[in-house]
């Protein structure tokens, strides 16, 4: 049964939010993420207002809380919600991967938050930092050396961008020092990544080129 009973918080509270959500253009990865969190049913098919509507009212209050009114929580979820909805716009069309497991070079295996395949093959991987101190010098070439890693490594060879985001900020040595890793890669197409930051201010995430 979808909303079971009475909604804690009334159907015109309910109705308020999916009017708001549904502009939202969320993608259905996220909207299963939350159902899961908040022990919602969710409709496998439909339009996105159906969805919502199929939601329980935790599941439409996080919603609202993360997307609406951009709030934080103490575990940085929201947070990261919001960086794995901005990363999967930027790549239409292609498979989102959370919490993805990569092997290296190395031989080492790399847990990584957001991974974007085409075809079949890595061509983005995602990191975004939530809570605590702005990202760090020692922080950025922990970063640099893990895609560099997955990068040399045989599911790598397709694999052409690499985001660090962040809500918390970056240090200026932390960019620059991914200014100067990244102009130290050889240039040619087998070698090639496109390294970007991206803050989350004034409620929205804005790139930074490196």
């Amino acid at each position: 049964m979808v909303n079971k009973g009475f909604p804690k918080f009334g159907m015109s509270q309910a109705g308020a939010f999916v009017a708001a959500l549904k502009n939202y253009n969320l993608p259905d990865f996220i909207l299963e993420l939350v159902a899961k969190d908040c022990n919602s049913d969710l409709l496998e098919r439909g339009r996105i207002d159906d969805k919502l509507q199929s939601m329980n009212d935790h599941a439409l209050e996080v919603l609202h809380q993360v997307f609406v009114d951009c709030d934080e929580d103490q575990a940085g979820r929201f947070a990261q919600f919001r960086f794995f909805a901005y990363v999967s716009s930027m790549y239409h069309k292609c498979e989102v991967l959370i919490d993805e497991t990569i092997p290296g070079a190395s031989g080492k295996n790399h847990k990584v938050p957001v991974a974007i395949k085409n075809n079949g093959m890595y061509i983005a991987v995602a990191f975004n930092k939530a809570t605590g101190n702005p990202i760090s010098k020692r922080e950025t070439i922990k970063f640099y050396s893990i895609v560099d890693d997955i990068k040399s490594g045989d599911h790598g060879t397709q694999l052409t961008d690499a985001v660090y985001g962040s809500s918390v900020g970056f240090k200026g040595e932390a960019l620059v020092e991914l200014e100067k890793l990244s102009n130290s890669r050889n240039k040619d197409p087998e070698h090639k990544l496109d390294f970007k930051t991206a803050s989350f201010e004034n409620n929205i995430y804005s790139v930074t080129k490196c």
